[in-house]
């Protein structure tokens, strides 16, 4: 799993701070960097180049709290996908000291809550403002006098490129060009970084290798004519059991290839993933999804595949049992059962070992 080449133009910014004639005592600077996963880190760092101790409000220094960054791409406003909040007016302690002479510095991953997907030259600034910005009694009577108080930073530069997998492809589904997040018809929610989208990206590529292999295998076999891999999953073959799985696979080689898909990285349990079987096709990808190889058993492929079983316009299954053993124990007590279980389709499109 790469990333494609990415140039990364850095330039390091110099102060530029607007209060109206005034000059604010506080000097702000971004730097904007690439990692080699594709993430973009962008460091804020707020001196205070005054003779005394300046106050700030503290929701201003965290992107978890505020839109605190303007990104643009190619000069277009990039979307924020960051929260909003209604709060109470601030109070003393949600401002941050900053004594003379010190400062404060932070760094922040900026792909998990602006798209930053497509190739271009994005643009990074820091840009607040309030009537409440500064705790000093005096700055706030002259901002509620002057209006809104702003502090802002000169712009930081860098180039990237598109988001994409080694094996991805563009098989023209629907969604992307009109989703806000989507890539190649892969649509994204929850902050994802890029890093996360990547994996995502080539995860799902892998998942349409294994579902194109599962197809080809149910061709080329029929109920009298199966072997270990169909019989260790899905257990003895009628006419009926075998179109059955052969049907599942067809849907769910439809949704890779033609539907809209959704993941959302927002999930924090220690599952693989989940999904609601009658909302299709978005797969909430949890901690255990992150960990787990790209292929073999309990893969991301496999976990994808498995997600797309369930939903209710693809193949309907539940979760019967989980794991291989209990699969392999379901196939021959209960092979309509076997049917039915996401985690057997999962093992079969896996294979591994390899069954054929």
């Amino acid at each position: 799993m790469k990333y494609l080449s990415r140039l990364a133009i850095i330039f390091t910014t110099a102060l530029a701070l607007q209060a109206n004639a005034a000059k604010a005592p506080l000097d702000v600077d971004v730097s904007v960097e690439a990692a080699d996963n594709g993430n973009v880190n962008a460091t804020l760092t707020i001196s205070n180049n005054g003779k005394g101790t300046q106050k700030i409000l503290g929701w201003y220094t965290d992107l978890e709290e505020e839109h605190i960054f303007h990104v643009t791409r190619d000069g277009v406003e990039v979307e924020f996908f960051g929260p909003h909040y209604k709060r109470p007016a601030p109070t003393e302690k949600d401002f941050i000291k900053i004594k003379s002479g010190e400062s404060l510095s932070k760094t922040f991953e900026l792909s998990s809550l602006y798209d930053m997907s497509e190739a271009g030259t994005y643009e990074v600034s820091y840009d607040v403002s309030s009537f409440h910005l500064y705790s000093n009694k005096g700055q706030q009577q002259k901002a509620e006098r002057r209006g809104v108080e702003r502090l802002s930073s000169a712009p930081a530069y860098i180039w990237l490129d598109e988001i994409a997998a080694k094996g991805a492809s563009n098989k023209g589904k629907p969604g992307g060009n009109g989703g806000n997040d989507c890539t190649n018809g892969t649509c994204f929610t929850g902050r994802c970084d890029n890093a996360q989208k990547t994996d995502i990206i080539s995860a799902l590529a892998a998942a349409d290798q294994i579902t194109n292999d599962s197809v080809a295998y149910l061709n080329s076999h029929s109920a009298n004519n199966t072997s270990a891999r169909y019989d260790t999953w899905f257990g003895a073959a009628t006419s009926a059991r075998y179109n059955k799985a052969a049907a599942n696979f067809d849907a769910i080689n439809d949704a890779i290839d033609n539907q809209p898909l959704t993941f959302d990285c927002s999930c924090k349990k220690s599952y693989f993933a989940y999904v609601y079987p009658n909302q299709p096709y978005k797969v909430y990808l949890c901690r255990a999804f992150w960990n787990a190889n790209e292929l073999g058993t309990d893969s991301r492929a496999g976990t994808i595949v498995h997600e797309l079983s369930h939903f209710t316009v693809v193949a309907g299954t539940d979760d019967v049992v989980y794991g291989q053993s209990g699969a392999k124990d379901l196939a021959i007590s209960n092979p309509d059962q076997a049917l039915n279980n996401a985690d057997s389709h999962e093992y079969f499109a896996e294979n591994t070992p390899n069954l054929n």
